[in-house]
């Protein structure tokens, strides 16, 4: 089912324009703070009508200017989920979970109460007030009110935002799992790289009220010249392969790419399956000749392929492994020290830490 958004709306000084579809699995509206994703999320729910434009899903037109047709927000059957979890103090997880069930009309309830509640691993908590649970947990109980309603749409306001890290890194298998597993397309708002590049199909990237960008996860994230490039602490890529071995004494994943391996942390996807490793630029070192001695897991060999200079003094190369490109951040004195050019044979040294999948 295809949503498809094309909106114009002004918000006193902040004008708003943007036009894009999305198919099913994730789509994550992307952009710094400021930059319209929450009020295009806001239209597409009905919180907001826009001032011109056209929003449907499927067959059902959800609003359209030019013919005066706006569907209330209670009629669009979208599960929201916000920053804060919203969670009624007064009622149980329980009781919450079921609340969002009401909401499903009894012929049209596709997920089952336990199968909501063993996916979102949750079932411990049941009996419990919001008061006793961590951020993380209330945001999962928050998750599954949602999709207790039976929403033909999940939309995902920075779930993640009020959370430390710690707490992030709980829920991110329970997002994960969300998008595999059921068939509810979701648009999930961040302005997370770490965040995106994990969980989202298709990207809209979003600068100052316009859509700059839309495409595939993997390649608006591997642009060494697009939309991210232009935030410098933001840049690095985003490469794609296939689990190939599992250290289970280690807590380690090896994920085999185009002609080269990367060792990941953590075993949050089995053998054979598809996975995505984010590489920030500032994390990757190079050197001339095959290290020794490191406490990096991950050093390949490849080419460089272009190097650019900053004007504070950094130099970002480009450096082909093998049909993947990595981008390393280093100073300028570095590249001169190390008499780095185009077509010169290089090795990535990749801090592992670093690395999400």
């Amino acid at each position: 089912m295809t949503l498809s958004v094309d909106i114009r709306h002004r918000l006193g000084a902040f004008s708003l324009e943007a036009a894009f579809t999305s198919d099913g699995g994730v789509t994550a509206l992307f952009g710094r703070s400021g930059s319209g994703k929450t009020s295009i999320v806001r239209i597409i729910a009905g919180l907001t009508r826009p001032d011109h434009g056209r929003v449907s899903l499927g067959e059902t037109v959800l609003a359209d200017t030019e013919r005066q047709i706006f569907i209330p927000r209670h009629r669009r059957r979208f599960g929201y989920v916000f920053q804060e979890a919203r969670l009624f103090p007064h009622l149980s997880v329980r009781q919450n979970l079921n609340y969002g069930r009401w909401f499903a009309p009894r012929n049209e309830r596709s997920e089952s109460f336990d199968g909501v509640v063993d996916l979102l691993g949750i079932s411990a908590l049941l009996d419990r007030r919001p008061a006793k649970l961590s951020g993380g947990e209330k945001q999962r109980v928050a998750i599954g009110r949602a999709l207790l309603s039976s929403p033909r749409l999940l939309l995902m306001d920075e779930p993640l935002a009020a959370l430390d890290e710690a707490r992030k890194a709980e829920i991110l298998p329970y997002l994960e799992r969300l998008r595999d597993e059921t068939k509810v397309p979701i648009i999930y708002v961040s302005h997370s790289i770490a965040e995106v590049a994990r969980l989202a199909n298709r990207v809209v990237v979003m600068r100052d009220g316009k859509v700059e960008t839309i495409g595939a996860a993997v390649d608006i994230f591997s642009q060494l010249s697009g939309p991210l490039a232009a935030d410098r602490r933001e840049a690095g890529v985003l490469l794609e392969g296939q689990v190939e071995q599992l250290d289970g004494q280690h807590r380690l994943t090896v994920v085999a790419l185009k002609t080269a391996k990367l060792v990941v942390p953590g075993q949050a996807a089995g053998v054979g399956k598809t996975v995505r490793v984010h590489i920030p630029a500032r994390d990757v070192m190079l050197a001339t000749a095959k290290p020794e001695g490191l406490s990096a897991l991950n050093i390949i060999e490849g080419v460089v392929r272009d190097i650019g200079m900053a004007a504070d003094g950094t130099a970002e190369v480009t450096v082909d492994c093998g049909g993947n490109i990595v981008l390393a951040r280093i100073t300028q004195f570095s590249a001169e020290r190390l008499g780095l050019r185009a077509g010169m044979p290089i090795h990535a040294v990749i801090k592992t830490v670093a690395l999400e999948h």
